[in-house]
Parts: structure tokens; C-alpha cells; sequence
């Protein structure tokens, strides 16, 4: 007869479990985005810092600066402390390219 063991489910670190809710919270305002053409999407996450890419109609509307305060309100409220919302450019993770070297 088999014995049945007792596996505890992984856990996730707080640093898991932090950006689980960060991406929730962004994740829960897409559609509202989508549906006037626009989307937010998470780059990445350092300390207090969270990076986002606003592309379609988001990159040139008159209401980003808004649109990205909402989604800030949302990731404070969620996550119960203060992170601030960085909008970058380019492809997700261009945010770390490595500078250009100057042609000699």
C-alpha cells in the first residue's frame, strides 16, 4: 500500500507575491484600455519603481498622464504601499538596453 505524503504547495517569496498583485492590479484595468484601443503593458519591477509601456491609442491620447495615475491608484490601493508608475518607451525590456558606444 502507498503512503500518501504530505506536499505543501510552493509557496510564493514576498517578492513573488508582491509582483503577482502588481500584475493583477494592471491586468484588471487592460480591458478598459482595449476597448478605446489602447493597453498597458508591465516591463518590469525595481523596489519601489514600476515600469509600464502604454501602446496603440494610449501612446499619443491627451489623458495618458491620467490613465497612468489611475493605474498607480489602482497598484497603491492593491498592494497597500506607495510604488511610483514609470511610463517607458520602446519594446518591453528596451528600458535596460545597453548604451550605444560612439563610432571611433
Amino acid at each position: 500500500m502507498l503512503a500518501e505524503t504530505d506536499v505543501a504547495p510552493k509557496s510564493l517569496s514576498a517578492d513573488d507575491a508582491r509582483a503577482e498583485i502588481i500584475r493583477a492590479a494592471i491586468e484588471e484595468i487592460r480591458p478598459n484600455l482595449k476597448r478605446d484601443g489602447g493597453d498597458c503593458v508591465l516591463v518590469g519591477i525595481e523596489g519601489n519603481k514600476v515600469m509600464v509601456k502604454l501602446t496603440g491609442a494610449c501612446v499619443f491620447c491627451k489623458l495618458a498622464s491620467a490613465t497612468i495615475e489611475g493605474i498607480q491608484a489602482k497598484i497603491v490601493e492593491r498592494l497597500g504601499e506607495l510604488v511610483r508608475l514609470i511610463p517607458v518607451a520602446g519594446a518591453p525590456g528596451a528600458a535596460k538596453a545597453p548604451p550605444l558606444k560612439a563610432p571611433h
